[in-house]
């Protein structure tokens, strides 16, 4: 259910939403700056003006990452470049392996809960090349891999496993990663992309040294972030809603029809929920599933996933990252660590909202299961 009054408006589309006001102090990744600082960030490819300060040979790191892997998604400008990116992608694959590629980390979880601050503040790391939700890159690797069809609107597997991978989409796979630490100079990278959760062992039959942090956040804050983004972000385009449910709710649907479909307690509101508008009620429903998909990787995968929680990682930045550097096998680094200390900072947790009837239950269990109050 939603709210009406001061604290809601209308979208573009008719979704009623949050003003922009309150989206903005609802921002995740950005910490309190005074006027004066405000003036000089530059947030391209989410870094600002302490980020280039801290280490200035980093932005050239971000700049390629983001203009020559990542691709645009259809939320964003800029999407002319994707095909120039699949054609240089083909041209990768055809090359020799430029540089192996060791040990890669991926950061999952639900999107809106602290995973593009952690990629950011990991990408400071002088080993490390961190690419934000290169979904083009991906694309180039698996043709049935695009959720939200930004660059397919073809048939979408949330699921990808050991047996859809060969020995040919493993070799370009190797390649891809393997040209892009090359093209930044890094040693290591760090690939952000939650929605991996759902494809663990895919990724491990590709790369089996793999590691992967599994992020966790208050479901109440990540509802609501994610809310907030659909409202700044979505838009309507050549008669299509583009939001954070993909072009028309496609990634809604799939995720209604491949994942939510195997929860016992969750399959006889499918039909149900297929019809829903409230992007709250929405964002709880991914929550839940992919929190506990989370959970069962660290029981099926232990000591290849390791669980951080956002608000431990803000409150407590020095051990926890000791945790994470120690599980990535990666070395101390006190550039990174000062940054880190700078950076993290927790945003006061949101209160909580009504939820639909059928999914109560569901959300109050899994925020106990994560040492949430619920």
């Amino acid at each position: 259910m939603v709210k009406h009054g001061d604290f809601y408006i209308k979208n573009i589309y008719g979704v009623i939403v949050q003003p922009k006001e309150k989206q903005e102090h609802d921002r995740v990744y950005t910490p309190p700056i005074d006027k004066a600082q405000r003036e000089n960030v530059v947030m391209v490819a989410q870094v600002d003006a302490r980020y280039i300060k801290k280490r200035p040979t980093k932005l050239y790191s971000r700049l390629v990452s983001y203009l020559l892997f990542e691709g645009r998604p259809l939320t964003t400008r800029g999407q002319w470049i994707n095909p120039l990116l699949s054609a240089s992608f083909s041209l990768y694959k055809r090359l020799p392996q430029l540089k192996t590629a060791d040990n890669p980390v991926f950061i999952l979880g639900t999107g809106r809960s602290g995973t593009t601050i952690l990629g950011i503040v990991l990408s400071m790391h002088k080993d490390v090349g961190f690419l934000n939700e290169p979904k083009a890159l991906w694309h180039a690797i698996h043709p049935n891999e695009d959720l939200i069809g930004s660059y397919s609107r073809k048939s979408a597997s949330y699921y990808l496993n050991a047996s859809d991978v060969d020995e040919l989409m493993k070799r370009n796979a190797h390649r891809l990663v393997g040209a892009y630490l090359t093209a930044t100079f890094s040693k290591r990278v760090v690939d952000k992309y939650p929605e991996l959760i759902f494809r663990v062992p895919f990724v491990k039959s590709l790369f089996p040294d793999a590691k992967f942090l599994f992020l966790v956040r208050n479901g109440w804050d990540t509802c609501h972030s994610i809310e907030g983004w659909s409202a700044r972000l979505g838009k309507q385009k050549n008669g299509e809603i583009h939001d954070w449910w993909g072009v028309n709710n496609r990634k809604w649907n799939l995720l209604l029809e491949q994942v939510v479909s195997q929860h016992e307690d969750l399959v006889s509101y499918v039909g149900d929920m297929k019809q829903w508008t409230n992007h709250v009620d929405m964002a709880a429903v991914e929550w839940i599933v992919t929190m506990r998909e989370g959970l069962q990787l660290e029981r099926r995968y232990p000591g290849h996933v390791l669980r951080v929680k956002y608000e431990e990682l803000c409150v407590s930045a020095q051990s926890e990252l000791k945790k994470i550097i120690d599980f990535c096998q990666l070395r101390q680094d006190e550039v990174f660590s000062q940054y880190a200390q700078q950076t993290l900072h927790l945003t006061p947790p949101k209160s909580p909202f009504p939820l639909a009837e059928n999914i109560q239950e569901p959300f109050t269990q899994t925020m106990r299961q994560l040492g949430y109050a619920s």
